[in-house]
C-alpha cells in the first residue's frame, strides 16, 4: 500500500477526532455493550457466610482444615472483526465526506474503543471478492493500520470515476435503467455472502463482527444468519441523503458505479421525486426488518451526520437488553 500525503493527513484527522470521542463519550459504553466470552478460574479464598456453597473447593478445604471457595472472573477479551465493503459504490458522497470516509471514521471509533479495553481487532476488505485480510491484533499502531487500509482503497478499484454530483447509489434498486455498460468487475460489485463465508473459514473463535456496507446486494440473507449463529453479527448501513431524497435540479445524469447503469432523469417532476423517495424508504424499511427478524442488530449511519451518535445509541440499547 502506498501511503500518500492525503491518506496520512486523513488518518491523523480521524485519529484526533475519534480519539476524543472514545475518551469523552464512548468510555464505558463499549464495555457495557459486550459481554466477555465466558468465565475463568481466578483464585480460592476463605469462605464468607453468604457465599454460595456450590463454589466451595472441597479439596483445598480438606487440606487447610477450613472452607475455601473458588473465585471466577469474566474472560473480558473479545475479538472484534470489521467486514468492510470497499466496492465502487463506497466512493459516493453528496456532502463533505464519502461513504468510504464515513466507514473509516466508524472503524476508528470501534477499533480505538476495542484496543482501549485490550480487545483484538481484525479487518476484512471485500467487494465482489476478498481484497484483503488483516488478522486480529491489539495496539494503537494496528488500529491505525486498519484505518489506513480502508482509506487507501479509494480510487484503486479499476473503475472510471465520475463526479459526485452525477452519481447516485442503488440506481438498479430504485430507478429503471436507461443504458447498460459493460459487465461489472469483481472490484465494482458487492458480495456480502463471500465476505461472510470467508469470516466463517478464517475466524474460529467467537467474535463480534461488524458488517459495514450500503447493502446494495442480494441473496446474502442465509449467509448472514449462519454467521450470526456462530458469531455475533451487527449490520451497519452506511447511507447518503441523496439515496433517499432527490432535489429538484432539472435534468441530471445518474450513474450507478457498481453496474455502470446510466440514466437521464428530469428531477423537476414531483411525481418522479415522490416515487424515488417512496421506493428508497421501502427499501430501507425492508432492510431493517430483514435484520431484526433474523436477530441481528442494525445501525444506520448517514454520511452527513454524526458517526458517534448512532453508535452510542446502539451501545446503550445493548446495555439495557443485557441488564434484563
Amino acid at each position: 500500500m502506498i501511503l500518500t500525503r492525503d491518506i496520512i493527513q486523513r488518518v491523523r484527522q480521524i485519529q484526533i477526532r475519534t480519539g476524543r470521542q472514545v475518551a469523552d463519550v464512548l468510555a464505558g459504553k463499549y464495555v457495557s455493550a459486550f459481554k466477555g466470552t465466558g468465565v475463568e478460574f481466578n483464585e480460592v479464598r476463605p469462605y464468607i457466610p453468604g457465599d454460595d456453597v456450590r463454589t466451595i473447593d472441597w479439596n483445598v478445604s480438606a487440606r487447610i482444615g477450613q472452607p475455601y471457595v473458588k473465585r471466577y472472573v469474566e474472560e473480558r477479551q473479545l475479538t472484534v472483526m470489521l467486514l468492510i465493503d470497499i466496492s465502487a459504490s463506497q466512493d459516493f458522497g453528496s456532502g463533505h465526506r464519502t461513504k468510504r470516509e464515513t466507514t473509516a471514521e466508524l472503524c476508528a471509533l470501534l477499533a480505538f474503543s476495542a484496543i482501549q479495553n485490550d480487545d483484538k481487532v481484525g479487518l476484512t476488505l471485500f467487494h465482489g471478492k476478498i481484497e484483503q485480510y488483516i488478522p486480529p491484533r491489539k495496539g494503537q499502531k494496528h488500529a491505525l493500520r486498519v484505518i489506513r487500509e480502508i482509506l487507501a482503497q479509494r480510487g484503486n478499484l479499476g473503475h472510471n470515476r465520475s463526479s459526485r454530483r452525477n452519481r447516485i447509489l442503488g440506481l438498479r434498486s430504485i430507478l429503471p435503467s436507461r443504458t447498460r455498460r459493460t459487465p461489472r468487475t469483481a472490484q465494482q460489485a458487492t458480495s456480502i455472502s463471500t465476505a461472510l463465508e470467508f469470516l466463517m473459514r478464517s475466524t474460529k473463535r467467537r467474535a463480534v463482527c461488524f458488517v459495514v456496507s450500503d447493502f446494495f446486494d442480494h441473496d446474502y440473507e442465509h449467509a448472514i444468519r449462519s454467521a450470526n449463529r456462530k458469531h455475533e453479527v451487527i449490520a451497519v448501513q452506511i447511507a447518503d441523503q441523496r439515496e433517499s431524497c432527490m432535489p429538484s435540479v432539472g435534468m441530471i445524469t445518474l450513474t450507478d458505479p457498481e453496474t455502470g447503469d446510466i440514466g437521464v432523469y428530469d428531477t423537476s417532476f414531483k411525481n418522479f421525486r415522490n416515487k424515488f423517495e417512496a421506493m428508497a424508504k421501502q427499501r430501507n424499511e425492508r432492510l431493517e426488518q430483514q435484520f431484526r427478524s433474523s436477530g441481528i442488530d442494525f445501525i444506520r449511519i448517514d454520511t452527513s451526520e454524526s458517526v458517534a451518535d448512532p453508535l452510542i445509541k446502539f451501545f446503550r440499547g445493548r446495555e439495557r437488553r443485557l441488564r434484563r
